[in-house]
C-alpha cells in the first residue's frame, strides 16, 4: 500500500503552529517571526511536503522579485568582480521583464544554510532564485527548493546537477584544456596549477581539462605541482610562493581564476622573477583586473554578464511554465584572450 502523502496539517503538527501559519509561510506571507518560519520550513523538508504551485500562485500572486544567491566566507575578502558581473547582467535582464533583483549572501560553511536560504526566500516573497557556486552544486538545497516549489536556476552547476536543474555557464573543462594546450604550444613542459575551493565544481572542471591536455601531451599530470586557494588575491599571493620556490620551478602557472593569478603575479614580482621570461602566469574569467596588472593577463574570457542575464531569462521562463526546472544546462561560448603574461620558453 502507498504511504499517504503528508498534508499541511501534518506540517502544522510537526512544527507546532497553526494551519494558517503554515499557509502563510508557504505563500510567502508577512507577519511570521523568522524562527517560526524556519521551523515550518524545516518541517516541510523533513516531511517532504509538496506545495501545490498553482494554489500558491492563486493565493499569493507574484512579487516580481528575484534573488541572486552567492556564498560569503566571512574570513576571506570577496571576489573582485565575479558576483558584481553576474549582478550587472541579471539587472539588465530584469528591468525590461518587470522584475527586481535582490542580492543575498549566505555563509557556505553554516550548518543550517539550507534552512536559512529557504527562510529568506519565503520572508522576502521571492518568485525565484539564481544559485551561484557552490550553491549551484548543492543537491540538498536543490531538493529543498523543489519541495517548496521555489523556481531556481543554477549558474555553472556541477555534473551531478546539470541534468536536474535549469542552468547556464561555460564549458569549464574545455576551457581548462584549451588554455593548457596554448601553453604547451609555447613550449612549456613544467607546470603548476593553483586550484580553487574543493567544493567549487566549475573550478575542478578547469583542473580536469588541464590534466587531460597534459596527459595527451605525454606528461604525467600527477607529477605537476598543485596548491589550493580560495579564489582571492591573497590566496593567490600566498599559495603560489611554495610552488615558485620549488627546486624544479614551473615555467607556467595556471590559476583557477584571475584574482588568484593576479596574486601570483604579485608574489613572482616580489621574488625577483622576470615576467614572462622566467614564468608565464594565466587565469580564468577575463575580469577587469586582468587588463590593468603587469604584465596584462592571458586568460579565458567567461561571459559573466551574459551568464547573469541568461540565468534571469531562464528563471522567468521557468516561472511562466515555458521551461521546466529540470530543463538542463545551457553552454555559453568562451574564448582565449592572449596578453603579455604568457610567453614561449
Amino acid at each position: 500500500m502507498k504511504t499517504a502523502k503528508p498534508t499541511i496539517d501534518d506540517v502544522a503538527a510537526l512544527s507546532g503552529v497553526a494551519r494558517t501559519t503554515v499557509s502563510r509561510v508557504l505563500n510567502n506571507g508577512p507577519n511570521v517571526r523568522p524562527e517560526v518560519r524556519a521551523r515550518v520550513l524545516e518541517a516541510v523538508e523533513k516531511l517532504q511536503y509538496k506545495v501545490n504551485a498553482q494554489a500558491r500562485f492563486l493565493a499569493g500572486g507574484r512579487s516580481q522579485l528575484l534573488a541572486l544567491l552567492h556564498a560569503s566566507d566571512l574570513d576571506a575578502e570577496p571576489n573582485s568582480y565575479y558576483y558584481s558581473g553576474l549582478e550587472l547582467g541579471a539587472l539588465r535582464a530584469c528591468a525590461p521583464a518587470g522584475f527586481q533583483l535582490l542580492m543575498h549572501a549566505v555563509n557556505q560553511h553554516s550548518l543550517d544554510r539550507t534552512q536559512k536560504i529557504c527562510a529568506f526566500l519565503a520572508s522576502r516573497r521571492c518568485d525565484g532564485v539564481i544559485l551561484t557556486p557552490p550553491y549551484s552544486d548543492d543537491p540538498v538545497l536543490h531538493e529543498a527548493l523543489l519541495r517548496l516549489n521555489i523556481a531556481h536556476v543554477a549558474v555553472s552547476p556541477g555534473d551531478n546537477l546539470r541534468t536536474q536543474v535549469a542552468g547556464v555557464g561555460m564549458d569549464d573543462e574545455v576551457a581548462g584544456y584549451e588554455i593548457t594546450r596554448y601553453l604547451l604550444g609555447l613550449g612549456h613542459r613544467r607546470f603548476a596549477f593553483l586550484q580553487g575551493l574543493e567544493s567549487h565544481a566549475s573550478a575542478e572542471s578547469r583542473f580536469a581539462g588541464y590534466r587531460r591536455a597534459l596527459i595527451e601531451a605525454g606528461l604525467s599530470a600527477e607529477a605537476m605541482a598543485t596548491a589550493r586557494g580560495n579564489f582571492t588575491f591573497r590566496s593567490g599571493a600566498d599559495q603560489s610562493i611554495g610552488l615558485l620556490k620549488a627546486p624544479d620551478r614551473p615555467t607556467a602557472l595556471i590559476c583557477a581564476n584571475d584574482d588568484m593569478a593576479t596574486g601570483a603575479l604579485f608574489a613572482a614580482h616580489r621574488m625577483g622573477l622576470t615576467l614572462p621570461a622566467d614564468l608565464s602566469v594565466v587565469g580564468f574569467d577575463d575580469t577587469p583586473v586582468s587588463e590593468v596588472v603587469w604584465p596584462p593577463l592571458t586568460t579565458i574570457h567567461q561571459p559573466i554578464r551574459q551568464i547573469g542575464a541568461r540565468a534571469v531569462e531562464k528563471l522567468i521562463d521557468v516561472l511562466n511554465g515555458t521551461e521546466s526546472n529540470e530543463s538542463g544546462f545551457e553552454v555559453v561560448p568562451h574564448r582565449l584572450i592572449v596578453r603579455e603574461s604568457a610567453a614561449p620558453v
